[in-house]
């Protein structure tokens, strides 16, 4: 199995990938799937949200003892000092630095000093795409992956890939789940939308999804 580095693919990838995919297929379709790796995936939140595995780093100011880098654990929760546990599982960064400031500031007679967070890797945010895709195998990003993104990312489709029952196989807390996904609603028929935004938001893949192209 390979594995590709982490990280977006750029917009050029993308619009080659779309002639790849369809030879002839037109203007508009690469220009349609150009823009939605371009623009924030419709119905997602752009900030990315901490996972299980993440090294976060954190900065309490003025405070060199309170510097470090932690690590999320597999139950979601990492432990600070002066705050405890934190958890830190599907947050933001914002999310989890104002939590760590209201934790400390009992330890304070002033104001708690400023709290930053950063993701320092987010090992935890990785998908798979299986299948008849050209370079299957595990990925990680740093933001939401549509499944033209993770597409991309794989090298695009293989050929003979059946792109009308590819499926995704998502985790959720009661286990995993199977998703019917029509590839040629996504990309095939680009070529018949309308300039603009997208009717509908593409499909999102979440930590541990599976896309599979048969």
């Amino acid at each position: 199995m390979r594995v590709m580095r982490s990280g977006m693919p750029t917009l050029g990838t993308v619009v080659c990938l779309a002639a790849a995919l369809w030879g002839g297929a037109g203007h508009l379709a690469a220009q349609t799937i150009a823009e939605a790796m371009d623009s924030p995936t419709q119905g997602v939140d752009p900030e990315y949200h901490v996972n299980p595995g993440d090294d976060l780093d954190v900065l309490v100011w003025g405070e060199d003892r309170l510097q470090r880098m932690v690590r999320v654990l597999p139950d979601g929760t990492f432990t600070f000092p002066l705050a405890g546990q934190i958890v830190a599982a599907h947050r933001t960064v914002r999310e989890i630095s104002a939590q760590i400031r209201t934790n400390i500031a009992p330890n304070y007679r002033q104001a708690p000093p400023d709290v930053t967070v950063a993701v320092h890797e987010p090992a935890g945010m990785r998908f798979y795409v299986m299948g008849k895709v050209r370079t299957p195998g595990g990925f990680s990003s740093g933001r939401a992956v549509n499944v033209v993104q993770a597409l991309s990312m794989a090298g695009g489709l293989a050929d003979f890939a059946d792109v009308k029952h590819a499926i995704i196989l998502r985790q959720t807390a009661q286990g995993q789940i199977v998703e019917q996904l029509r590839l040629s609603d996504v990309l095939r028929g680009a070529r018949r939308s309308a300039p603009g935004q997208l009717p509908a938001p593409l499909p999102v893949l979440g930590v541990g999804d599976v896309l599979v192209v048969p």
